[in-house]
């Protein structure tokens, strides 16, 4: 049977999760140019559009500094968290949409639970493969 060694799969996780952190940051920074995967609403003008475009690029930037701080610190952990919160910004996305009487691109959710997922299960896997030294009491 294929599936009875496994060990490749934390390389597909981890390629994944890079693939993953290259999309938010490239496609939230892409997001104050004319070159955006997303679909910015007509209705979105002025202010409205200017707050989901830096919401995109705080979120690129923060990407950038957990990342880093996860690798630095060697603790993973935090990835879980930050996955979750992108979860979190699908139903943000959709309460946006809703107060402001816009459609939001349903590009953004899809996004969204893609990179959600992929710092959950990359975090679980460095969670699971990686031994921590027992400390001496």
């Amino acid at each position: 049977m294929p599936f009875k060694n496994l060990s490749w799969l934390p390389l597909v996780v981890e390629i994944n999760f890079y693939v993953a952190v290259a999309m938010v940051v490239l496609g939230s920074l892409l997001c104050i140019s004319s070159a955006s995967y997303f679909e910015f609403n007509e209705d979105l003008y002025g202010a409205l559009d200017n707050n989901l475009r830096i919401i995109m690029v705080y979120l690129a930037l923060t990407e950038v500094v957990v990342v880093t701080y996860c690798y630095v610190m060697k603790s993973f952990h935090y990835l879980i968290l930050m996955g979750f919160f992108l979860l979190l910004m699908i139903g943000s996305m959709q309460f946006y949409g809703d107060i402001n009487s816009v459609e939001v691109d349903t590009n953004f959710s899809l996004f969204l639970m893609y990179t959600g997922v992929s710092h959950i299960i990359f975090a679980l896997i460095k969670k699971t493969t990686t031994t921590q030294p027992k400390k001496a009491l």
